[in-house]
């Protein structure tokens, strides 16, 4: 997997450099701003980019600019953006477009190797991760909504499959049976108004539009060999 890194911390991107390298990655380039991630993608053309939300000269958002940016010119390029604190707007920016290939972690999850791999990959892979306190905030700030008919296993389900797993991966966890899983996910589509498609990180994009306020088109419908 070959990698480019926008992070200006040195520390951070040596860190991120070695632990890659460790799982057989290859890190192209690092970039210590937008304009120089831009560039470094245009030339590598990665396979997936870790982005900071915060970048030179502002340390506002010209991480996430770049990476939309970088998303529109280079054919929805998989992103892994980090941030050192929630930034709802942030993650509901990225989703937006309607396409996979996006995940938004806290920094503090990188220390927790596994975890930051296992989202690194689905991100790679068109996959969605979202930071499991990022989906908890989404939870906390809406209230006397249909939310609010969720069962604690619906809950539950919808907070992982937000997070981007998979049905099977949802039925490990929870410990409970695929048919069970299936049944949680179609009754928090019903509850929610949404279509009830089952098909990969297309529901988690239209989960996350419904918890973030924000309506959005769905996208193209289903291709063919989506999984159900």
């Amino acid at each position: 997997m070959r990698v480019v890194i926008a992070e200006d911390n040195v520390l951070l991107s040596s860190g991120l450099e070695l632990l890659l390298a460790a799982k057989g990655c290859e890190v192209v380039a690092v970039a210590r701003d937008g304009e120089a991630f831009l560039d470094a993608v245009a030339e590598h053309r990665p396979d997936v980019a870790i982005v900071d939300v915060r970048l030179p000269p502002s340390f506002r958002d010209e991480g996430i600019h770049a990476a939309l940016r970088a998303r529109r010119e280079h054919g929805a390029l998989p992103i892994l953006v980090l941030s050192q604190y929630v930034e709802r707007d942030y993650a509901g920016e990225l989703l937006s477009d309607g396409r996979g290939g996006i995940g938004y972690l806290l920094k503090d999850r990188i220390g927790r190797v596994a975890e930051f791999f296992d989202a690194l990959r689905r991100v790679a892979a068109g996959g969605t991760a979202m930071d499991p306190e990022v989906i908890a905030q989404l939870f906390a700030r809406r209230a006397g909504d249909p939310l609010d008919t969720l069962t604690a296993r619906e809950r539950e389900s919808l907070a992982l499959m937000a997070q981007g797993h998979d049905n099977a991966t949802i039925a490990e966890r929870m410990r409970i049976s695929d048919n069970a899983v299936h049944k949680h996910i179609g009754n928090i589509f019903a509850k929610l108004g949404l279509a009830p498609d089952d098909s990969g990180h297309r529901r988690v994009r239209a989960v996350l539009a419904y918890l973030d306020g924000t309506p959005r088109a769905a996208g193209p419908g289903p291709r063919p060999g989506d999984p159900h």
